[in-house]
């Protein structure tokens, strides 16, 4: 058993999106104090599903109005770093999304950081980007360590493969952290689907072709080793991005904010004898959220906000991880 309160500690949910972070964070018991959201439709669905109205663009908001914390987090945007001073510091953050969060860190010092980012942004500009970040955390006082992880991993059906970051300050003295592996066990699509949704698109036309059958008989079901991917067993059109038609006791195709294509967002897939897109309730458990949550936006906004999203499955298990190495710390 822990010994840590969690109900005793606070933070801020930037670039909050819909609350992936205020979901795992908040399923401890740890209180949201502030939020912050450019896009006013995930405004909306955050304070619908949380009761906190998200302030708006983070680099209009004064640091010093944001509510002393003890943990920061968000999903921020992967920009290119100008480097032109080499320093690969504080200053070489300057007019990137990333400096809001520095300069909110070096006011308030909360004792823990938890950020996500794409899987290439350990790559982005050579490394770059990167190295800045980590010079920039460790210039303001923090141990930070950052993995990729896969969400497929952690019992949902898609392969989402995000760096996550966790940084804590340096007089807390953690010097070693171990990311999450998750069971890694195989997992279905089907087994996330509603029965009936009413608000599908469902797609007749004559240019759908099937290149692949699988037949699957229930009595055997329980025996098939599933893949963690996609299968793929067909196309609409010429079966370009968004044309695939996919297998449910495969993955889903990682879900997207953008993309084009008949199947745009969350692909294609034949369920019950049709071919139809993901609901959004589908979009939102494949994303690790309860249904419980409310989705007030119209498809196109919905399938958005889910696209953007982070896998609360995966943050949940790092926070279960950050409670190992708090133990006796706070």
């Amino acid at each position: 058993m822990s010994n840590i309160n969690w109900s005793k500690l606070s933070f801020i949910d930037l670039f909050a999106g819909i609350g992936g972070f205020h979901q795992a964070l908040g399923s401890f018991g740890a209180q949201c104090v502030f939020a912050s959201e450019i896009d006013k439709y995930a405004s909306q669905t955050y304070f619908e599903n949380y009761g906190i109205k998200p302030f708006g663009d983070i680099t209009k908001i004064n640091e010093s109005d944001i509510p002393k914390h003890d943990i920061l987090c968000g999903g921020f945007p992967c920009q290119a770093f100008s480097i032109s001073g080499k320093q690969l510091g504080f200053s070489d953050t300057r007019g990137t999304l990333f400096f809001e969060i520095a300069r909110i860190i070096k006011y308030h010092s909360p004792k823990i950081i938890f950020l996500e980012n794409v899987k290439n942004f350990a790559k982005h500009d050579s490394g770059n980007t990167l190295n800045i970040v980590l010079k920039t955390l460790d210039e303001l006082g923090y141990n930070v360590f950052y993995k990729v992880l896969n969400a497929s991993n952690f019992k949902l059906p898609q392969n989402r493969e995000r760096v996550y970051f966790v940084g804590f300050r340096k007089d807390l003295n953690i010097n070693n952290f171990s990311f999450p592996l998750g069971s890694g066990e195989p997992v279905a699509l089907c087994d996330f689907l509603e029965d009936n949704p009413d608000d599908v698109k469902f797609i007749q036309r004559d240019d759908i072709v099937f290149n692949k059958k699988i037949e699957i008989h229930s009595d055997l079901i329980d025996d098939i080793v599933l893949p963690n991917k996609p299968i793929q067993i067909g196309i609409v059109g010429k079966g370009g991005q968004g044309e695939r038609i996919y297998h449910p006791l495969g993955h889903a195709i990682t879900l997207s904010a953008y993309g084009g294509g008949v199947g745009s967002k969350t692909g294609l897939y034949q369920i019950n004898g049709k071919i139809r897109k993901l609901s959004p309730r589908e979009c939102a458990r494949i994303q690790g959220f309860p249904d419980s949550f409310k989705i007030i936006s119209n498809k196109t906004q919905a399938y958005q906000q889910f696209g953007n999203s982070v896998a609360v499955n995966v943050l949940k298990a790092i926070v279960a991880k950050i409670e190992e190495v708090l133990y006796d710390k706070l």
